[in-house]
């Protein structure tokens, strides 16, 4: 299976925020989507970093409530790992857990930011996919 079909299901909506957006900001986009991490990105369309919302706790932590006046591009992560539609959902889940992320942002060819996928979205669709294989086999023993 592909990441395009866990998109097909889960929709290709991405929430982005501009680097010098405050924390405080990016809060409130979390709150309201009620998302776990935010694309961050000057035009909307490309990867300048990511942001979630352990960063805000850690950076709180580290630093104070001044945080949250202060721009994301403070504590967001720059080297973000990203990947494709055509990426295998087993592999890229692998890669999440290998680097201990949570949110991979999906690019095509050109880098363009198309989708977000996240450990959750991948979990939920290996569910389905097991209920469907259980359900075919049922249906297979049953006939």
């Amino acid at each position: 299976m592909k990441i395009s079909d866990v998109l097909r299901h889960k929709g290709s909506e991405v929430i982005t925020i501009k680097p010098g957006e405050t924390v405080s900001t990016l809060l409130a986009l979390l709150a309201e989507h009620r998302i776990g991490a935010v694309v961050v990105s000057a035009d909307g369309t490309t990867v300048d970093g990511i942001v979630s919302e352990r960063d805000v706790v850690l950076h709180l932590h580290s630093t104070g409530t001044s945080v949250l006046d202060g721009p994301v591009s403070r504590i967001m992560t720059s080297d973000v790992t990203t990947g494709s539609a055509d990426d295998d959902v087993a592999d890229l889940a692998g890669t999440m857990t290998e680097e201990r992320v949570r949110h991979v942002p999906i690019v095509d060819a050109d880098g363009r930011l198309t989708a977000i996928v996240s450990i959750g979205d991948i979990v939920k669709h290996r569910l389905s996919e097991l209920q469907s294989e259980r359900d075919q086999l049922r249906d297979y023993i049953s006939h």
